[in-house]
């Protein structure tokens, strides 16, 4: 019997799966640029943000955040989409892919900052390349590069290293399989400590309660629309966001937990939230510092 698998909406993962009887479904490149695209078309559909990539000839690795909470589905659909495009191609019939997708939820930043180095390093430890930098089929390149039209979510990950160099740094010192230890709770495969298994567990009962948000609408399953989310926050701290003193210590505050609200809750890039006035001042490499100041304050709250 197949058990509920250990999600919730807004959980961060580490998703694995690998061609059935260890087939090499992404033999060619054909196959691999397929495979990026249709994860790129289905993260848009299903709302699902995805951080990172790495898609080996026979298996793939992504990090992502079930922000939907229709993670299952998006996987079902990228599968089914290749599966049919592979079949098309090399012919045969029967499972692409081994069984479900194996997931794993993380705890937070700073073990993001070890299961990112880990699946960037897989075309390393296999002895393909040298650095991660040089496959091309893994979203390594992607990050504190000068332009990015990719679907991948870099500011996220960015944000967690003080820069390119410290990125490269950890990305070197990371290449080993010992630095990716999970544990096991009642439910499934954890990337964090025993507290968070805990908080992990509750968080997966939570699902059985009722819920307003059963009713809703796939849509309105992901981000807030923004001025609901600028109403809420102005009601909230009783100010107009014009008149926020960002000179003040208290209106820093209100600045990063405004943007921490637009970012998290309405999904807007950097580049979308640099246009609002109260920002313009900042950097973008601020604006990641601001938004990772506030995101642990309001963790520490919740």
């Amino acid at each position: 019997m197949r058990h509920a698998r250990l999600t919730w909406i807004g959980a961060y993962h580490h998703v694995m799966n690998r061609g059935h009887n260890y087939e090499r479904i992404f033999s060619s490149n054909n196959f691999k640029e397929e495979y990026i695209k249709i994860l790129g078309d289905e993260a848009v559909k299903k709302k699902i943000q995805i951080f990172g990539y790495c898609i080996m000839d026979n298996h793939f690795h992504l990090i992502l955040k079930n922000t939907s909470g229709h993670l299952s589905n998006f996987m079902k659909m990228v599968h089914t989409r290749f599966g049919i495009f592979y079949r098309g191609k090399v012919g045969g019939r029967g499972y692409v892919f081994h069984d479900r997708f194996k997931s794993t939820v993380i705890q937070d930043d700073s073990y993001l900052m070890t299961a990112i180095p880990y699946f960037l390093n897989n075309p390393v430890r296999a002895g393909i390349v040298s650095s991660p930098f040089d496959y091309k089929w893994s979203s390594a390149s992607l990050y504190f590069a000068k332009s990015n039209d990719s679907f991948v979510d870099v500011e996220l990950v960015e944000s967690l290293y003080s820069g390119k160099e410290e990125f490269i740094k950890i990305l070197r010192n990371n290449t080993a399989e010992s630095s990716y230890q999970e544990r096991y709770s009642k439910f499934g495969k954890v990337f964090g400590d025993k507290k968070f298994i805990e908080k992990s567990e509750k968080m997966f009962d939570r699902r059985k309660e009722p819920s307003k948000y059963l009713n809703k609408r796939e849509e309105d399953w992901y981000f807030d629309p923004v001025a609901k989310i600028i109403q809420e926050f102005e009601k909230k701290n009783n100010v107009f966001i014009d008149d926020i003193d960002i000179g003040s210590f208290h209106g820093k505050r209100l600045r990063g937990e405004l943007l921490w609200r637009l970012k998290d809750l309405g999904g807007l890039k950097y580049s979308e939230i640099y246009e609002f006035d109260i920002f313009k001042d900042l950097s973008f490499s601020s604006l990641g510092q601001l938004y990772q100041q506030a995101r642990i304050k309001i963790k520490k709250k919740s």
